[in-house]
């Protein structure tokens, strides 16, 4: 076994501990990572807070993970020792199901495993990124191209592609009208790539607080939710809205803001119900969707998108001994726009 050291919670509550976690050794196709950086997603304090499901602890999370290779298996031939690479929110699948040959494994009919809190093939149970090492089979290893900063890459490996593939999928592109609900870790990403996509893009925020980042990031407009002529005047606008709030918000409201056949997609993931009218969807043909991330090769994609057009999250960089109070301020919206950890201070505090 490889031995890697992490933080970990140890309970629903945390705090965040410094430990020792256990990495197996490599099989023919795995690639030992040495990781430089992990992003912190909102996603990792609902699942390591039991809010999306039982998970067992000690549990260490992060799954937007940058780094260099530092060894490969016997027949890896995809990546080499000193390759920059990332790791996303999975690291495998089946392999064989309908979704894994469409090279769309984020929905694996088998369910894919995911990069901590799930159970791998071997029967282990997956530790996310907030560590030194992982070994990672090659297919679910990505390129980070030269272009994009280590520490920038990391949150495109969730909060990147969580937002890169609805806008692809559902056609962000000039002529297009595309709303984006919060302005947060995944809100700011949506708003650079609708922009570079081409698409005309509107803020819908609760306040105008973060009005002049927004436009500072690609928004042509930028509207208050918590005023309610926003809605009576955006009535029947936009073609897409993407919901990343992690919030109960109302949906009938914000699906009242769609044109004809537009859809309301959404990625953010709260872990209450969200109700909606169905008197909202009917007489306008709109659509009420949801996405996960993205597949390897939409993944790599995107980061290859993102290099060509120079678009890199805004960051702030913490270290290690950190990680609780940056969590209090993701639950506070007191970033501006991703905690992203220096693993090089991993056990030196």
């Amino acid at each position: 076994m490889i031995h890697a050291h992490a933080r970990a919670v140890f309970g629903p509550e945390g705090p965040f501990q410094l430990t020792t976690i256990e990495r197996r050794e490599l099989k023919p196709h795995d690639v030992l990572i040495e990781i430089k950086y992990a992003g912190i997603c909102h996603s990792d304090i609902h699942t390591a807070r039991g809010e999306w499901g039982p998970v067992q602890y000690p549990l260490v999370p992060g799954h937007e993970i940058a780094g260099i290779v530092a060894q490969v298996g016997s027949d890896v031939a995809k990546h080499a020792v000193g390759d920059r690479v990332g790791v996303g929110c999975m690291v495998d699948s089946c392999g064989d199901c309908a979704s894994c040959r469409k090279g769309e494994e984020q929905y694996c009919l088998q369910g894919n495993t995911g990069t901590y809190a799930s159970t791998d093939r071997y029967g282990h149970y997956t530790q996310g990124g907030y560590s030194t090492h992982i070994v990672v089979t090659e297919d679910f290893v990505v390129r980070i191209p030269d272009a994009i900063e280590l520490s920038a890459a990391a949150p495109l490996l969730c909060a990147g592609i969580t937002t890169y593939s609805p806008l692809r999928h559902w056609g962000a592109a000039p002529g297009r009208k595309i709303a984006v609900v919060g302005l947060g870790g995944l809100g700011h990403m949506a708003v650079k790539l609708a922009h570079a996509m081409g698409a005309e893009v509107t803020v819908l925020s609760q306040t105008l607080n973060k009005r002049e980042d927004g436009l500072k990031l690609g928004a042509d407009h930028y509207y208050a939710t918590n005023d309610p002529k926003t809605f009576a005047d955006l009535a029947g606008t936009f073609d897409l809205i993407v919901n990343t709030v992690s919030a109960k918000i109302d949906m009938s409201a914000y699906l009242s803001l769609l044109a004809v056949d537009g859809t309301l997609v959404n990625v953010g993931a709260p872990p209450e119900a969200l109700p909606v009218q169905v008197f909202s969807l009917i007489p306008y043909r709109r659509s009420f969707a949801g996405s996960s991330i993205g597949g390897i090769r939409e993944t790599q994609e995107m980061l290859d998108f993102c290099a060509e057009h120079g678009i890199a999250p805004e960051i702030e960089l913490i270290a290690a001994s950190g990680i609780d109070e940056a969590w209090a301020r993701v639950l506070a919206s007191d970033v501006r726009y991703r905690f992203v950890i220096d693993i090089g201070t991993m056990g030196k505090e």
